[in-house]
């Protein structure tokens, strides 16, 4: 699957779409949402095979749906779509850590290798210079494992993918292909986005707690927030219903369009493996920022950002053309690609998915929304 900029490329980063981020404003339009919906039918003229997005401010919830979820039958997308939601995963991760760190379980200081003897070592990799910090905020220097022509040949061409997506795959699996090359830059002193971090996130997640990344994001996010649609599928291949097909072009942008919406997701691990919906999302993201999830010290750690990236611990700063800023995390993974911001005081939070990965201007439904 080919790297395509996503929403949190605004912020200089460049998200690779397999694993595969103010004051209130509103469209001027019938509901303060008709540029969003312009947006929505935009992307789908340029090839998205359909869009669902819902956003919620204080004068309510707004959905809007566009295109097919499935090409073959022409049903539409819902609004109650679940979807693979990618690296929006990581900002989960990051919560949880950041818990932990309020509760004086472990320090953003700490070395990786304090909890994870050994795993980060070779070609260079030393996980005793790199701390849980780095890993969140993207400056460790790790390799990152999806940028490996292996992987990528196996996961992300058509015929890899359709003899490989099953595979058992696990996270020290993830890991080790990264410690087979070298590291981008000294731990510190740069920055590049790595999904190797946070797979080495959750596995701190659970060296510290005990649990799975997985049941530590359940029991402290979702439950308490009730996202009944947000999960965690682990192996799991499919995605719950309602939902709609997921179609990828591999790495080109032309041709033919194929179903990739069965697939393993621990290839994604913690850095990408969560399945959610938009109303879910939009709750999540207000609740953080609203300060319902961390104190107000861990909360100012996530949002203090990488000068020149807008990124920050599992969470962007996103500059809108407007001059207004969102705050959120972008993702994609096979089929899937997919947004979800809010502004800064939590109060106005939109969420979009689109159902195909080669083409689609999410950055234009966003500002469509806020600008």
């Amino acid at each position: 699957m080919r790297a395509r900029t996503t929403l949190v490329g605004a912020t200089a980063l460049l998200l690779s779409a397999a694993l595969v981020g103010p004051a209130f404003a509103a469209g001027s339009a019938t509901g303060g949402h008709l540029a969003t919906r312009k947006a929505v039918e935009a992307a789908v003229r340029a090839g998205v095979p359909g869009v669902t997005a819902t956003a919620k401010d204080t004068h309510g919830t707004w959905s809007t749906t566009a295109g097919v979820g499935d090409t073959r039958t022409g049903g539409p997308r819902s609004a109650a779509d679940h979807y693979r939601v990618g690296s929006i995963t990581k900002t989960f991760v990051s919560t949880v850590l950041l818990q932990l760190e309020a509760e004086g379980r472990l320090s953003l200081d700490d070395t990786v290798e304090k909890w994870l003897p050994g795993v980060v070592h070779g070609h260079g990799h030393d996980g005793s210079r790199i701390t849980v910090r780095e890993l969140l905020n993207h400056t460790s220097g790790i390799y990152n494992y999806t940028s490996d022509e292996d992987f990528g040949r196996t996961y992300f061409t058509k015929d890899g993918f359709y003899a490989h997506r099953y595979d058992p795959i696990t996270a020290s699996d993830l890991v080790a292909i990264a410690m087979r090359h070298e590291p981008d830059f000294a731990p510190g002193t740069s920055w590049q986005y790595s999904n190797t971090n946070y797979v080495l996130a959750g596995m701190v997640i659970e060296k510290v707690t005990g649990h799975s990344y997985a049941d530590e994001i359940t029991r402290r996010i979702i439950a308490p927030l009730h996202l009944t649609a947000t999960s965690l599928p682990g192996t799991r291949v499919t995605v719950p219903r309602p939902s709609s097909r997921a179609y990828s072009k591999f790495t080109e942008t032309t041709g033919p369009s194929y179903d990739v919406t069965k697939l393993n997701p621990a290839i994604g691990s913690s850095a990408g493996e969560m399945i959610s919906d938009s109303a879910d999302l939009d709750r999540f993201y207000s609740a953080l920022l609203r300060g319902k999830l961390l104190p107000p010290r861990q909360l100012q750690e996530m949002k203090t950002t990488v000068k020149g990236t807008g990124y920050g611990l599992g969470l962007a700063d996103i500059p809108l053309s407007c001059g207004v800023h969102v705050w959120g995390h972008d993702g994609g993974i096979h089929g899937s690609v997919s947004a979800a911001v809010t502004t800064a005081d939590g109060r106005h939070s939109l969420a979009v998915n689109f159902n195909g990965d080669w083409t689609g201007d999410m950055i234009a439904v966003v500002e469509g929304e806020f600008c």
